[in-house]
């Protein structure tokens, strides 16, 4: 499927693939950031659930994260968020209705994405 140019991610730590899953998206800091294991099983990573509340408070309560290797500043997260809202916004409609309607992408699909955060 198409993936989203640019994710949210407000995490300190990755993991491993899972024998058998297919890599469907990885990002400069953290590799492994979507999978599909057996056909089935989706994973995510990133966070395009997230809503703009949501980040807010993110931003807020986890203030003291942002002095961590790789970490964006507060005023980062809310830019950027701004920015690609939509898109990740339209891309997380598409991904649940592949996965729990069996619909078909809608844009061409990718073998495997680079994300950014």
């Amino acid at each position: 499927m198409h993936w989203p140019k640019m994710v949210y991610h407000f995490h300190s730590e990755g993991f491993e693939l899972p024998r058998g899953a297919d890599l469907l998206a990885e990002g400069d800091v953290y590799r492994n950031q979507a999978f599909r294991y057996n056909g089935h099983a989706w994973a995510l990573q990133f966070h395009a659930e997230l809503t703009r509340a949501m980040m807010h408070r993110w931003v807020v309560h986890g203030a003291h994260r942002f002095i961590l290797p790789n970490a964006q500043q507060g005023r980062e997260h809310l830019e950027g968020r701004m920015l690609f809202d939509a898109p990740l916004r339209a891309w997380l409609d598409e991904f649940l209705d592949l996965v729990f309607e069996g619909r078909k992408p809608k844009s061409a699909p990718s073998a495997r994405a680079t994300l950014t955060a």
